[in-house]
């Protein structure tokens, strides 16, 4: 959802790339959400780090906490910093399809648009408040 928001809102001034720790395939729930919001992420894929290739990124932002505490190294002037949201899948983990487990993408959903909305001036201010990790 970070990606697609990044890309729908703020392309012009951020290249978003998105991946994960490990591969787990696109969440039919958060596409369903962000095509309700106007944003068409069906095409996107679960990737890994690896997956991306050779890219210096000037910020990395974790969104949970697995991927916060497996972080790898980056070279360079990398910052890493967390940006926290809570996991939909395992918030909905026991509740049956439909609009309670809807409702929980839906609000992460829109707490990820919150925080970009504010980039890129968010990444300098998360890197001046928050644990933020200088490779």
């Amino acid at each position: 959802m970070a990606e697609g928001w990044a890309r729908a809102l703020k392309g012009d001034v951020v290249e978003a790339y998105s991946a994960g720790i490990e591969k787990h395939g696109m969440n039919p729930h958060a596409i369903r959400v962000m095509a309700e919001a106007g944003v068409d992420i069906s095409r996107h894929v679960s990737k890994t780090l690896q997956e991306l290739g050779p890219v210096e990124f000037d910020y990395v932002v974790t969104v949970c906490g697995h991927a916060d505490e497996n972080c790898p190294v980056f070279s360079g002037k990398t910052k890493v910093i967390h940006v926290g949201f809570e996991d939909p899948p395992k918030l909905t983990k026991l509740l049956p399809d439909g609009e309670e487990k809807l409702a929980v993408y839906r609000r992460v959903r829109d707490q990820i648009r919150a925080f970009v909305e504010r980039l890129p001036g968010a990444l300098e201010l998360d890197a001046r408040v928050a644990r933020v990790r200088e490779v």
